[in-house]
């Protein structure tokens, strides 16, 4: 079995047992540390700007290749959307969501690694993932120059290939030769996704899963304001 066999076969399904199985083991015998650990109280500086914006991008781009990828080619089609306006949506979508999620990534990373306050109250893989994904990130945007290049050539075999490459995946019928003709900037961009699957359990994202969906119907807090005599 040569490399690109195994990476893209076999390792899509190491990274999402340890995804479910780690996920929910984590969930069942700690509970306590299944939590943001939020640091906005130690330095609030750049806080809203830096966070909702990282937030809103990685959200976006999660969607937008959920959508992209993991959705019927056929379906798009009947929507009206062709192999090519996909292509070019895409392109724009991951352009403005990509650089807003690198804006506030950016700023994030810089804080937890040299606010002192910050770095102290947090662990070593807080820094750790938050390096990860920004490497993720940047390695996805790397390839927005390709695709460029594609789409100005009316070519939409490389998303296509990435495409049917996911659904493969997801229907257990893997079938890497899908992506023999694929930029290595492509698959380097998805071993990186991959992984984080794979660390997914072992950090703080795991609050992801427990997103307060009820929180805008929620009752309003009561507070009551100290007064001056």
């Amino acid at each position: 079995m040569n490399l690109q066999k195994f990476i893209f076969a076999v390792y899509p399904y190491i990274a999402l047992t340890v995804f479910f199985i780690g996920s929910w083991i984590r969930y069942d015998h700690e509970q306590y540390t299944w939590k943001t650990d939020s640091s906005q109280l130690l330095s609030k500086r750049h806080m809203l700007f830096a966070s909702n914006f990282f937030h809103i991008g990685i959200l976006a781009i999660f969607g937008g290749h959920f959508a992209g990828l993991v959705l019927p080619h056929g379906l798009w089609l009947a929507l009206g959307v062709s192999d090519m306006q996909h292509q070019w949506l895409a392109i724009a979508a991951g352009s403005v969501f990509g650089l807003m999620c690198l804006a506030g990534g950016l700023v994030l990373w810089l804080r937890r690694a040299f606010n002192p306050r910050v770095r102290a109250a947090g662990r070593s893989m807080d820094l750790f993932i938050l390096s990860w994904l920004m490497v993720t990130l940047l390695l996805g945007l790397s390839t927005i120059p390709y695709s460029v290049g594609h789409a100005s050539h009316d070519n939409p075999e490389v998303m296509l290939a990435l495409s049917g490459w996911v659904q493969s995946i997801l229907t257990l019928n893997p079938q890497p030769e899908l992506l023999d003709q694929v930029d290595p900037v492509f698959k380097t961009h998805m071993f990186f996704g991959m992984t984080v699957f794979l660390l997914f359990p072992f950090t703080r994202l795991v609050h992801i899963l427990t997103a307060p969906f009820n929180y805008l119907g929620r009752a309003y807090q009561i507070v009551r304001a100290k007064r001056r005599a």
